[in-house]
């Protein structure tokens, strides 16, 4: 399916807003076809029940967080809990209606965390690697930016006087968050130092710096808008932020040099200066002195990479938070706006263990991702908060074998009627769950950093795991194709809704509907 250019002529000026007021789209965003076939849907749904409106909206995106990280994750829930595991249900998943999500981007069957999340926050899909902009961009090509930008839905939520903001496990400059911000010719472009210079001559602007200026950025795009910025910004990255300069170092720095960036600029230091009365938090001791009902806005690093893993979080240097405590805090800062709110929040660090082929962590940062949204649940009205939970694509992660009822989730298979593994054709037991493609086995015994799997060549094909203990968090399943790292899936995801707008989550859908849905519970654009 081909877009019409959105050219810049093309560009219709936003109204003059008041807090209340919805919001008119680029008019070739608004009629670009994969917008205009998700809001045929949305308006064929429309006629089945009543609708309401939100005042807030939270869309939570476990990122790689596909079907069968879903089962297993319940499964152990239960388990840790002292059940059998198959009967219970994770947080959301009792939520009154699923729909199930087709992830594919327009140029790729399976696709990646940047095109997935821009159609999420736009209604229109694009191609994988590019972030906020639509499929007529070229990747790495910055001169094919301009014009080709899209509106996102935290964008639009700012235009109508809301709070917004944006919590992530990964760093705050990855994909999935970028997308909800920035628009980017290259998703890799997270600081200056990893742009092409041809890209910096012609003016593109990083992701980091994109982050920072989104006040100034936004209200040159259109006329005659005045917002506020992102009120609450949490997660990873600080690398992006830093010089590359070791005086610019954080008190936890790991690396003799934190920063990256080779342009001078502490995009931190220009960020407390912008926001005086905003709050620069990099530890567990900086979150927890916050004080929510008197906090004007949270820009929080806390890590130069990455967040850790739950299961490694008691390692982290000066200490993080969980992610249901970030949600909570968050919350209890944007709801001092009586306009409401829309926040965005992913659990990261799913995907990067499935990465690492390594359920243990995966399904634990599931159960984390599921707390954080029991803390949304439990923190906000149900009959004007609009919470949605998805995913942006799965991961080749099965579940396998003729495992009997309770049998450990990441336990090796015991069939019905037995009480010791079952062996394969080849003589050797096998696990439950298991990878398609990956780094493959790894018996990494304590080890709570699945990202330590990258210290080896692959291994593929099979183990004999007689004596392995599988269900410590250092096991990583095995796998069938050897890779460098284990890949996404193309199978859909699922979405799960509850509050005002959520009868519109049903059937199988396109995953730029997800935007539709956040419109049509907040009203942020005109017809």
């Amino acid at each position: 399916m081909k877009t019409l250019p959105l050219a810049a002529s093309a560009l219709v000026s936003l109204t003059t807003a008041t807090a209340a007021s919805a919001q008119a789209l680029p008019a070739d965003q608004s009629s670009n076809p994969w917008f205009t076939d998700a809001q045929s849907s949305m308006n064929a749904k429309l006629g089945q029940s009543e609708g309401r409106s939100a005042k807030n909206v939270i869309l939570f995106v476990g990122d790689g967080m596909g079907i069968s990280t879903l089962t297993a994750s319940r499964i152990l829930e239960g388990q840790n809990n002292g059940n059998p595991g198959e009967e219970g249900l994770l947080s959301f998943e009792s939520f009154p209606y699923t729909a199930l999500v087709k992830t594919y981007n327009v140029d790729a069957q399976t696709p990646d965390s940047a095109g997935t999340m821009t159609s999420m926050m736009t209604g229109v899909k694009t191609d994988v690697g590019v972030i906020g902009v639509d499929e007529d961009i070229e990747r790495g090509d910055c001169s094919t930016v301009s014009g080709n930008e899209l509106v996102t839905a935290l964008e639009l939520a700012e235009i109508a006087g809301k709070s917004t903001g944006i919590l992530s496990t990964a760093r705050i400059t990855h994909a999935t968050p970028a997308a909800t911000y920035a628009k980017s010719a290259d998703r890799n472009w997270e600081d200056i130092s990893d742009m092409p210079q041809d890209a910096i001559d012609a003016g593109c602007e990083d992701i980091a710096s994109q982050l920072v200026n989104f006040e100034s950025n936004l209200e040159q795009r259109f006329t005659g808008i005045d917002v506020d910025g992102i009120e609450v910004v949490m997660g990873g990255g600080r690398r992006h932020f830093l010089p590359n300069d070791s005086a610019a170092n954080s008190p936890d720095a790991v690396s003799g040099t934190e920063g990256d960036r080779n342009d001078g600029r502490n995009l931190v230091t220009e960020w407390t200066t912008a926001y005086p009365n905003g709050s620069y938090v990099f530890d567990d001791t900086g979150f927890a002195a916050l004080d929510p009902d008197n906090t004007e806005r949270v820009f929080a690093l806390f890590n130069e990479s990455h967040m850790q893993y739950e299961a490694d979080r008691g390692n982290d240097v000066a200490g993080e938070p969980s992610l249901a405590e970030m949600t909570a805090t968050a919350i209890d800062v944007l709801d001092n706006n009586e306009a409401g709110f829309f926040m965005m929040v992913e659990s990261g660090r799913i995907d990067h263990a499935h990465h690492a082929g390594n359920a243990f962590n995966a399904l634990n940062d599931t159960l984390e991702f599921a707390a954080a949204v029991q803390a949304a649940v439990d923190n906000t009205d149900p009959s004007e908060t609009l919470i949605l939970v998805t995913a942006d694509h799965s991961h080749v992660f099965t579940i396998a074998g003729y495992p009997k009822r309770g049998n450990p989730i990441l336990g090796k298979v015991v069939e019905v009627g037995a009480t010791t593994p079952a062996q394969a054709t080849d003589g050797m037991p096998y696990t439950t769950l298991g990878y398609a493609n990956g780094l493959g086995f790894r018996d990494l015994g304590s080890e709570t950093d699945a990202d330590a799997s990258y210290a080896a060549a692959p291994v593929s094909g099979r183990v004999d795991l007689m004596g392995v203990d599988t269900e410590t968090v250092g096991f990583h399943q095995e796998t069938l194709v050897p890779l460098g790292s284990e890949t996404h899936a193309g199978e859909d995801i699922s979405l799960h809704a509850m509050g005002p707008g959520s009868q519109y989550t049903q059937g199988v859908v396109e995953q730029n509907i997800v935007f539709h849905v956040i419109n049509q519970a907040l009203g942020l654009i005109t017809e």
